[in-house]
C-alpha cells in the first residue's frame, strides 16, 4: 500500500517521478503527487483520484523543472482522500517536504505539542506531524535534524524527505515499511518496491530497520541511529523488465494466472535434486523435528488460506498437529508457545505489518520460525531463523494468484521433505509424491487451457449478487480463495462453507438463481459432496462444479462443471484453483472491474 519514488541527478525530476509512480500503481491508492526542487523552492503539486488526474495536471512533469524531488501514491489512513491529504506533505516553513509510508502511532501527543509551539497544520494526517517536526529540530544539519525527529516517533515508516537548504540530496529511512535505494551512474533513487525504477537501473541497497540513507547524484551514504557508516552491498535485481510488464496482456491478473506453470516450476525444480528434496538453507535437524509438539501457521488473507491448506498437508504428512491463525488476531490472543512449536509465517511481500508482529511475538516466546516470502531481504525473511523463497517474480495484480500456488508448492516441499527428516514417510511414498509434485507445472499448463469454457461459464453468472461455495476438507479449504478471488476483483457478495455446515443456517439464504460453486476433488468425500449439491438444489441453486476428470457423475447433478486433471488429493488445491482464478478474472472483465487496482484494496498491507 502506498509508493514512494525519489530522484537526483541530471535529467528533470518529474517525468521520472511520475514514470515509478505509474509502476507503482498496483500497491493501491487514492491520491498521487510529487514535491520538485526548482532551484529557488520546494513545489508541490497533488491531487485526489488515479495517477492520471496529477500526470494532466503538470502535463506529464513538464511543468516541473529541478533534478531533485520526490514522489507518493496514497492509501488514507489518516484523513480521508483528498488534495489536502495527499503526500507530499510541506512544512508550514516550506523548508522540509516529506513522503511516508506507514503509521505515526504517537502523532496526535506530537501534533499537541508542536501546536503549543506555534505550528499550524492543514491537513489531517499523522504524515504532516513529520514534517513540522523536522523543521523544528532543524539547526543546520540535516541529518541531525532527521535523527532527532526519528527518536521522537513511535510507528511504522518509510521516508523520503527532501530539504531546501539541501537541494543535493534525499534522505530515505525505513522501520517496518520496505525501501530501497536504487543506484544508477549520476543519477540514484529511492523507492518502496523494484518496478518503480527497474527501466533505470538494476543495482539497489536493501535498507534494513533504522538504516538513513543519504542519496546524491554521485553517490550514497547509509548512516545508522548513531551516525556511523554503515558498509552496504548492491544487490543485483535480474528480473527480465517483461517480468513488470503486461507484454500484450489486457490486465496483469491475466499474465500473472498464465504465468504459474513457470513460476511452480522455477520454485520446485531447483529443490529437487537426484529424487530428494534439498533444502539447504533450512537449519532444522531431525533431532528438532522430532521435538517439534506442534506446528502454528501465521498469514493474512490469500496466505491465510494457503496456511489452512498446509494445516491439511501438514497433518497428513507429518502427523504434527497444526494451528492456522490470522496474524492480526495471533499476538491479542495470548498464544501458548514455547520451544517445541514450530511457527511458519507466509507472507508474499515480506513486510506484512500484521504477519511480521506475529512473527516477532512467536520469537518473543521462544517458538522456531520458518518463513515463506517471495521478496529477497524483506523483513520477514531477515527476521525468520529460516526462509524459503517462492523465486514467483514480481506479482503487480492486487488480486494474487501466482504467489498463492507457489506458497503452496513450497508447502508440499516443506512437509514432505519434514516426513522423510521424521521417518514418518516410507521411501516407496516419498518417492510418488516427489514425482507428483513435479508433475504439477504440466498440469497447472492443462488445466489453463480450459480458459475458453471458464469464461463462456463466466457469461452466465457475471451479474449475480450472491455466490457460495463449499467443499470439505482440502476442498475447503481451496473454497475459501475460490470466494476471495471472485469478491475482491468482481465486487460480488461471496462466501465459502464447510459444505457439511452450510445446512446449519446458511442454506436458509439459498433461492431460486443462486450460484453455488461445489468443489468436490477429494474421492473419499465425493458421495458426500453430491448428497450437499442435492440439498442446494432442493433450495433453487443452480451448481458450478469442480472436480477431477473421473468424476464425471457430478453432471447428473452439476449444470456447469470445471474439470482438472488428476494427481495426489493433498496437490489437488494447486489445480482447482486455477479456473476459480479464471472464473473470477473473467467476472470482473464482464463487469468493467479495475482488475488490477480493486477498490479500497492494497497489495501489500504495511499498517496494521
Amino acid at each position: 500500500m502506498c509508493g514512494i519514488v525519489g530522484y537526483v541527478g541530471q535529467d528533470q525530476a518529474a517525468p521520472i517521478l511520475l514514470e515509478g509512480l505509474a509502476k507503482l500503481e498496483y500497491r493501491g491508492y487514492d491520491s498521487a503527487g510529487v514535491a520538485v526542487y526548482d532551484g529557488t523552492s520546494i513545489q508541490v503539486v497533488k491531487s485526489k483520484g488515479r495517477l492520471k488526474v496529477l500526470s494532466d495536471k503538470i502535463h506529464g512533469g513538464a511543468d516541473m523543472t529541478g533534478n531533485i524531488g520526490i514522489g507518493h501514491t496514497r492509501w488514507a489512513t489518516h484523513g480521508k482522500p483528498s488534495d489536502v491529504n495527499a503526500h507530499p506533505h510541506v512544512s508550514e516553513s516550506g523548508k522540509f517536504a516529506i513522503v511516508h509510508n506507514g503509521v505515526i502511532e504517537n502523532y496526535l501527543e506530537l501534533k499537541s505539542d508542536l501546536l503549543e509551539k506555534g505550528c499550524h497544520f492543514v491537513s489531517e494526517t499523522d504524515t504532516e506531524v513529520v514534517a513540522q517536526l523536522l523543521d523544528y529540530n532543524y539547526k543546520g544539519n540535516l541529518l541531525e535534524a532527521v535523527i532527532k525527529t526519528l527518536k521522537k516517533i513511535r510507528g511504522s515508516y518509510a521516508f523520503g524527505i527532501i530539504c531546501k537548504d539541501w537541494p543535493d540530496r534525499i534522505i530515505g529511512v525505513r522501520k517496518e515499511s520496505p525501501l530501497i535505494v536504487g543506484l544508477g551512474k549520476g543519477e540514484n533513487f529511492i523507492a518502496s518496491d523494484i518496478p518503480a525504477i527497474l527501466s533505470h537501473t538494476r543495482e539497489i541497497y536493501r535498507l534494513q530497520e533504522n538504516e538513513i540513507a543519504v542519496i546524491q547524484a554521485d553517490g550514497v551514504t547509509v548512516y545508522n541511529m548513531d551516525q556511523e557508516v554503515i558498509e552496504k552491498t548492491p544487490d543485483h535485481i535480474n528480473w527480465d523488465i517483461s517480468a513488470a510488464e503486461k507484454c500484450g496482456y489486457e490486465h496483469f491478473m491475466a499474465k500473472e494466472i498464465m504465468e504459474q506453470p513457470k513460476a511452480v516450476h522455477d520454485t520446485i525444480s531447483p529443490r529437487i535434486k537426484n529424487g530428494r528434496i534439498v533444502l539447504d538453507n533450512i537449519t532444522l535437524t531431525k533431532e528438532q523435528l522430532e521435538n517439534i509438539s506442534r506446528i502454528m501457521i501465521v498469514a493474512c488473507g490469500s496466505a491465510y488460506h494457503v496456511g489452512v491448506v498446509a494445516k491439511y498437508v501438514f497433518e497428513r504428512f507429518t502427523h504434527i498437529p497444526v494451528e492456522v491463525d490470522v496474524a492480526s488476531e495471533f499476538r491479542y490472543r495470548d498464544p501458548i508457545i514455547d520451544e517445541h512449536v514450530l511457527v511458519l509465517v507466509i507472507s508474499q511481500s515480506g513486510e506484512t505489518a500484521d504477519t511480521l508482529a506475529a512473527l516477532r511475538e512467536a520469537k518473543r516466546l521462544g517458538a522456531r520460525t520458518i518463513s515463506i516470502v517471495n521478496v529477497v531481504g524483506s523483513s520477514i525473511a531477515n527476521e525468520s531463523d529460516d526462509v524459503l523463497y517462492t523465486w514467483a517474480g514480481p506479482e503487480i495484480a492486487v488480486a494474487t494468484t501466482k504467489a498463492y500456488s507457489t506458497q503452496l508448492a513450497v508447502i508440499y516441499l516443506l512437509a514432505i521433505y519434514i516426513a522423510e527428516k521424521m521417518g514418518v514417510i516410507s521411501e516407496a511414498d516419498y518417492q510418488y509424491y516427489i514425482s507428483e509434485l513435479q508433475s504439477l507445472p504440466d498440469k497447472i499448463a492443462e488445466t489453463l487451457d480450459s480458459k475458453a469454457h471458464v469464461r463462456a461459464v463466466a457469461e452466465q453468472f457475471y451479474q449475480k449478487k450472491d455466490v457460495f461455495f463449499i467443499g470439505r476438507n482440502i476442498d475447503y479449504a481451496m473454497s475459501l480463495e475460490g470466494s476471495l478471488k471472485l469478491k475482491e476483483i468482481s465486487y460480488i457478495h461471496s462466501e465459502a462453507y464447510a459444505a457439511g455446515e452450510l445446512k446449519h443456517g446458511t442454506i436458509s439464504l439459498i433461492e431460486n438463481g443462486t450460484l453455488v460453486i461445489a468443489l468436490a476433488t477429494q474421492k473419499r468425500l465425493f458421495e458426500k459432496m453430491m448428497s450437499n449439491i442435492k440439498e442446494v438444489k432442493a433450495r433453487g441453486a443452480t451448481v458450478l462444479g469442480v472436480t477431477t476428470y473421473s468424476n464425471q457423475q457430478i453432471e447428473k447433478e452439476a449444470e456447469y462443471v470445471f474439470y482438472i486433471p488428476e494427481i495426489c488429493d493433498m496437490m489437488l488445491p494447486s489445480l482447482a484453483v486455477i479456473p476459480l482464478q479464471m472464473f473470477a478474472y473473467n467476472i470482473a472483465n464482464l463487469k468493467g472491474c479495475d482488475i488490477d487496482k480493486p477498490r479500497n484494496l492494497a497489495k501489500s498491507v504495511t499498517v496494521e
